[in-house]
């Protein structure tokens, strides 16, 4: 076995060691032996094994330039290209060679937000399982009016579906950090809420209302649309929205129809 170099908490490394649920996150993916899988921060190599032996072949990209070395010396011979870069630089469909695959990681805690929305880039892996902070991955399945539900839960719902697959104690991890785990897996919507036109101003429209959270629609469209009174309540009618309703109680399909309207009005 290589001599790897110790976690570095500048990319937030926290290894899973535990063999039962790193087994666990690869059965999650569904393989079937036929997959081209890509790894978001394989680290060691303690996943990618387990993902070595159900997939066809394996893309790793890892940031740890000294962990690079010690990965390809691990599984030379077998079906594993690792990529040296950050993630968030990288064309991920290309990256898996330009044709269908499936995408897994231990996800860094502090980029995991940036890391789920470029994951949901087209074209977008078949499915995604991440072993991300429990908190965040109660967010992205979050229903409206929970406490939970914002921003990251609409623009992830929107185009794919999110369950919460298990939850991982700390205690499986070196160095333990201070919060428990889940894995999630997300699955694209083969007819998603918002056409690949609408995703860059949906997703601007929720971060932008989400900004408002406890604000009544109808202050929350006078701001973003820069509308008058009777121009935003004409625009959330269009939308089956109440004036009065608050951005936090809206269902996905809602803010699809209010983003709809919204560029409806801009293209006039």
């Amino acid at each position: 076995m290589p001599a790897y170099p110790q976690p570095r908490k500048r990319y937030g490394q926290h290894f899973l060691t535990d063999p039962r649920i790193l087994a666990r996150i690869a059965e999650s993916l569904q393989l079937t032996g036929s997959e081209t899988v890509l790894e978001i921060g394989p680290g060691r190599g303690a996943l990618t094994e387990y993902l070595l032996r159900h997939a066809r072949r394996v893309v790793a990209i890892e940031i740890d330039r000294d962990l690079v070395p010690a990965l390809r010396d691990r599984f030379a011979g077998r079906a594993l290209e690792v990529i040296e870069g950050d993630v968030l630089e990288t064309p991920l469909a290309a990256a898996a060679g330009g044709g269908p695959f499936v995408l897994a990681g231990n996800v860094p805690y502090y980029i995991t937000t940036p890391i789920l929305f470029h994951a949901l880039q087209r074209p977008r892996a078949e499915r995604a399982v991440y072993l991300v902070q429990r908190e965040v991955a109660e967010r992205v399945i979050a229903p409206p009016g929970s406490e939970e539900y914002g921003a990251l839960s609409v623009n992830v719902q929107a185009l794919a579906r999110a369950e919460i697959v298990f939850r991982v104690p700390a205690g499986a991890f070196t160095p333990a950090p201070k919060v428990e785990s889940a894995v999630l897996r997300v699955t694209p919507l083969a007819e998603p809420v918002i056409g690949p036109d609408e995703e860059s101003h949906f997703r601007i429209l929720v971060q932008g209302a989400f900004g408002f959270r406890r604000k009544q629609m109808r202050r929350v469209v006078r701001t973003i649309a820069s509308a008058t009174v009777e121009r935003a309540e004409a625009l959330l009618d269009a939308a089956g929205i109440e004036p009065e309703a608050r951005p936090e109680t809206l269902t996905v399909a809602q803010f699809a129809g209010l983003s709809r309207a919204i560029r409806g009005t801009a293209a006039q």
